[in-house]
Order: C-alpha cells, then structure tokens, then sequence
C-alpha cells in the first residue's frame, strides 16, 4: 500500500509506531493516556464514508482490535474510540485507554489540561510495549 502525505499536525503531535494492512499506527505525544491513532493509507479522504466498504470493515477492524488489546494490557476502564477531524481534516481515528481519575474522566481528552509529551525514556518505553502487543495480532480475516 502507498505511503500517503500526513497532515503536518498529525506528524507534529505523534509519533509512528507501524504500519497496520490499512492504516499507519501513530502514538500522540501525550503521556496521561495511552492514545493511539490510525490513519488509513488512502490519499484524499476525510470521513469513514468516503472509504470502500471493505477499508471501512477493515478500518474498524484494526480500532477493535488494537483497542481492545491496549485496554487490556493498560487494564483500562473505558476505551474511547472516535473520529473527529474538525481541526485535522485527514482521515484519523483516536483510539484512547481511559481510566476512572485520569487528567479528563469522566469528559473527552480534548480540551483537558496540557499535554505531557513523553520523555525519551518512557516513550522508548510505551513503543517498545505497544509494538509488542500488536505483533502478535492478525489484522485480516
């Protein structure tokens, strides 16, 4: 699959981790949660309608599954999965471990307080472990 431009912003709040069969996997420089973010490799789009029936599956496909495993290993509360776009118009799915008193709860992440980046450290870290996790995982049917 083609690698595609990324909006600047998304490059400048995340870091890449791997590439998924649909979408890259992105960590956002924000150390209160664990918050990933897939963006489909698809040139031009901007809502998950604008995908072939198939990316759609696919999409939702890699959000469950990432997300339920993270939440498991993070032992989280909730997970909060949504797509917004409303300051970043590129096709990109927040995928967010949630845990009861964290910086936000019970709200959304948006908007909450300042973001912590990530130390060198701990971002090896949380890379190291989130890569881990989805190694062992089989994207496709």
């Amino acid at each position: 699959m083609p690698d595609i431009p990324l909006d600047p912003r998304l490059v400048a709040d995340s870091y890449p981790l791997t590439e998924l069969p649909l979408c890259q996997l992105r960590l956002m420089d924000d150390s209160r949660y664990l918050w990933l973010i897939l963006i489909p490799r698809r040139a031009g789009v901007s809502e998950v309608f604008e995908l072939s029936p198939e990316d759609q599956h696919q999409l939702w496909r890699e959000a469950a599954i990432i997300g339920k495993a993270i939440k498991a290993h993070r032992d989280g509360d909730k997970l909060n999965i949504a797509s917004l776009g409303n300051m970043v118009p590129q096709l990109h799915i927040h995928v967010i471990v949630r845990h009861q008193g964290d910086a936000a709860w019970p709200g959304p992440v948006w908007g909450q307080g300042q973001a912590e980046p990530y130390d060198k450290e701990y971002l090896a870290e949380v890379r190291e472990r989130v890569l881990a996790i989805v190694s062992g995982i089989r994207f496709s049917d």
